[in-house]
């Protein structure tokens, strides 16, 4: 643990790219392979399960300290950070242990699942007793399941590529799955990263081992610069851009895997992918999208009904019927146990079609049109079909690993996102650098069109005396959530107000008095029932902050409940293009 906690620090005292690689190189170097498996599995997004949440270790922390629990709130609002205070609260006992970090996860954490919480909180006060404060606030994370660090998985391929002498992309390819929580990291694992050969590493990789997806950038010029820029539509494939889940379907040895983009094993979630890839040979592997298709409307259903099938563990037979998954594929990585990626995207597609004629996997269809105009005009379409807008691929296109430019090119032609006009009422400290700063905001609606300023005004009189909302009266109603969008500085000046038009405080979060309008952007939106408002929606993100806006000319939920109209109706099939 101390190597891991020491190569923490590093990596959080810069933000030099060059300077982090450094650090990691250095701790490959040195670590043995036990520690460097879990080392890698963690840094890469690897997530470790709870044992104990963070509210009942900040408990267990004020009885270790003997400090009461208003003193911690204080000191955990100065620092931002539950872990971070844990850490500094705690006496230092002056016993340092030796243990590694495999041994720290093996032999301590993981024998701790499912144990009560009495028979946990004694061990854990031993444990924080053998480590510095470093160490503690690590070890904090792992308990608590929150382990974060500023580095990216591109960066720890790259070290991991210095250390073996090994070509990066090599790297990336035989991480594909490596974080799966299903797999625990072994020194086998981490000797198939790091050999020198194909031979040898591939001796130890899974048959079901996926490829490093490749990812699109985002297209943001005006339609009439496509073909100064981009050339005649002809040296690009088309295809819409659909709102589901980017996976990987591998068939080998008799045996079908399913890969979600953030490299999670999802097999067992979706049978029905599992059920059309029977017919697949064997040595193939398919790029696509995971949709709830509804076969009524020929479109995808809106996203919300995918959602409900992530997160179920148990799948009934209603589940399956009501959102029945589909398989949308558009690209072919291995054909006969032949990786084809070097391949022209032209190459592959011709393969992909003549693969899957006799298949129950669907085909992405290739969208026609003479000029890139008239491609814009028909991507105004893309809500009443349910989709996101286009991708464009060129013909002559390798298919590349991560957003790269350097083997092939695909463009995400996206549609505008859907905006609302909204009033800040919760704000919260964000985390990391930004710990000290309130970042994490939560935004409301007026229930219905205030009558005036006058109304405004009283309602927020009683917000400020703290009285609650008088019924069938008009007030603020929360729906969304985002911490981005936003420049540094503009997040100073917000956190400025937020510290000024404090009405209550909520251990970090503070209600604030509505005085700031912001812009919200968002992907998608559907109906709830776990939200007050009764809607949700997807990736929201602020756009800009309106000080040209005052409170009262906020949007409403009746807005809200407007845009549900974009998306595609569910009662009858939808026109082919034209």
């Amino acid at each position: 643990m101390k190597r891991f906690s020491r190569l923490f620090a590093e990596l959080d005292a810069t933000t030099s790219t060059n300077a982090k690689v450094e650090a990691l190189v250095r701790y490959f170097d040195q670590a043995p392979a036990r520690d460097a498996a879990w080392a890698v599995y963690f840094l890469a997004g690897g997530k470790p399960r709870q044992v104990m949440n963070m509210g009942t270790l900040g408990a267990l922390a004020c009885e270790v300290a003997g400090i009461p629990d208003w003193l911690f709130g204080e000191c955990y609002e100065q620092v931002g950070d539950l872990a971070e205070t844990i850490a500094l609260v705690l006496p230092l006992d002056g016993v340092t242990s030796d243990a590694g970090l495999a041994d720290w996860i093996e032999q301590r954490l993981l024998p701790l699942r499912g144990k009560p919480p009495e028979e946990v909180a004694p061990l854990i006060k031993a444990w924080w007793g053998e480590l510095d404060s470093q160490g503690r606030f690590l070890l904090t994370k792992l308990i608590g399941g929150a382990f974060r660090v500023g580095v990216s998985k591109l960066l720890v391929q790259r070290a991991l590529a210095a250390h073996a002498g090994v070509d990066a992309k090599r790297i990336a390819q035989r991480m594909m799955g490596y974080t799966d929580g299903k797999v625990l990291p072994t020194p086998e694992r981490y000797a198939a990263l790091v050999a020198r050969t194909e031979e040898a590493a591939g001796e130890l990789r899974d048959a079901g081992q996926p490829y490093p997806f490749f990812l699109a950038h985002q297209l943001d010029w005006p339609p009439e610069l496509f073909a100064s820029r981009l050339g005649p539509v002809a040296d690009w494939m088309v295809e819409w851009k659909y709102d589901g889940i980017r996976g990987q379907v591998v068939k080998r040895n008799g045996e079908v895997w399913v890969w979600s983009r953030g490299e999670e094993l999802v097999t067992e979630r979706f049978p029905e992918i599992v059920a059309m890839a029977q017919g697949l040979p064997d040595g193939t592997v398919v790029d696509g999208e995971i949709l709830v298709w509804n076969e009524a409307t020929g479109r995808p259903a809106p996203f919300a009904l995918l959602q409900q099938r992530i997160g179920r563990k148990n799948l009934t037979k209603k589940v399956l019927v009501e959102a029945p998954v589909s398989f949308m594929a558009y690209d072919l990585l291995e054909q006969d146990g032949e990786d084809i990626r070097a391949l022209s995207q032209r190459e592959r597609r011709a393969r992909l079609e003549a693969l899957l004629c006799d298949t129950a996997i669907r085909l992405s269809p290739v969208e026609t049109a003479p000029t890139w105009p008239d491609f814009a005009r028909r991507r105004e379409r893309s809500r009443e079909l349910g989709v996101e807008g286009f991708m464009l691929k060129r013909l002559d296109a390798a298919y590349g690993t991560g957003r790269t430019k350097a083997e092939g090119l695909w463009w995400k032609w996206k549609i505008d996102p859907m905006s609302i006009d909204c009033v800040l009422v919760y704000a919260q400290p964000g985390s990391g650098r930004r710990s000290s700063v309130h970042t994490d905001y939560t935004f409301a609606v007026w229930n219905r069109p205030p009558a005036g300023k006058e109304e405004v005004d009283s309602v927020i009189e009683a917000m400020l005396r703290k009285e609650p909302p008088q019924p069938g009266g008009l007030q603020l109603v929360p729906f969304a959530k985002a911490y981005s969008g936003l420049t540094d500085e503009e997040f100073r000046e917000v956190d400025a107000l937020i510290r000024k038009t404090t009405i209550e405080k909520f251990g970090p979060v503070r209600s604030v008095k509505p005085a700031l309008v912001f812009e919200l952007g968002f992907e998608g939106i559907q109906r709830s029932t776990r939200h007050r408002s009764g809607i949700a929606v997807r990736f929201p993100r602020m756009l800009r902050i309106r000080h040209d806006k005052p409170v009262a000319e906020a949007n409403t939920l009746q807005d809200l409940e407007r845009l549900l109209g974009f998306h595609p109706s569910l009662q009858k099939p939808a026109p082919r293009p034209p």
